[in-house]
């Protein structure tokens, strides 16, 4: 078993009673945010436009933000088009809520109809939530990866970096520090998968969150953590050589 998988289900052992009574009193009384309205398609102009996809949890869906304009791909979009000079035409799709494994049985049939240029890939929060095992979790994100690069071989496939956790103040200890020690072991895993996979890059941890980052449920971002997000995950993607 990996360090970081074993350090976290060690930290879990001792304290599991009260984990699951703060989980209980968390959604019970967290407010629950609407989706993005439709449209989840849209376009930032400009001349040879690249198709972009979003695809993922929450985050793709647009919680924390009336319109996907101000949402994760509006805001990806519009941040890929000032460093290239070109056009956008985006998509998002995924559900509030979704795992890995909910994406793929649920969603990656319509998201790979067609091929794109450039795939966002946001999923591993609720797999955290959801205490998923490391190798699992592993198991979906290849799929998930195979199935986007079958359907667009020449994409650039990005995938976000997990929340920081231990930054959430929504978040009460021990929860906060456990769900923090389990996401870094299902990233450490996602880095792995990534990083063997031809055209794909998986970003950096994010930095600390800015003021008015977060929704009024303290848990998503606002138009302004999107915002924030997006230009963070290009700017890394360009430097990398990605874009």
């Amino acid at each position: 078993m990996p360090a970081l998988e074993r350090l976290s289900r060690l930290a879990m052992v001792p304290v599991a009673p009260i984990l699951l009574v703060q989980g209980r009193r968390l959604r019970r009384d967290t407010p629950r945010l609407a989706d993005a309205a439709s449209p989840w398609s849209g376009e930032t102009p400009g001349e040879n436009p690249l198709k972009l996809l979003v695809f993922g949890d929450s985050t793709a869906a647009g919680v924390g933000v009336d319109s996907q304009v101000d949402g994760l791909p509006g805001n990806l979009a519009r941040s890929i088009s000032a460093h290239t000079g070109r056009g956008v035409r985006w998509k998002a799709m995924g559900e509030n809520g979704a795992t890995a494994r909910h994406l793929l049985e649920r969603f990656v049939d319509a998201a790979t109809v067609e091929s794109y240029d450039i795939v966002f890939l946001t999923v591993g929060a609720n797999d955290a939530l959801t205490l998923r095992s490391r190798a699992a979790f592993g198991r979906d994100i290849r799929s998930l990866l195979a199935r986007l690069r079958q359907a667009s071989p020449d994409a650039t496939i990005l995938m976000s970096s997990l929340p920081a956790f231990f930054r959430f103040v929504l978040l009460p200890n021990p929860l906060r520090f456990s769900l923090y020690l389990h996401s870094q072991s299902l990233e450490s895993e996602a880095r792995s998968i990534v990083s063997r996979t031809p055209g794909a890059h998986m970003s950096p941890p994010p930095p600390p969150y800015t003021d008015g980052f977060f929704a009024t449920d303290l848990f998503h971002p606002s138009a302004i953590g999107y915002r924030d997000w997006s230009d963070f995950a290009v700017a890394d993607a360009i430097a990398a050589g990605r874009l």
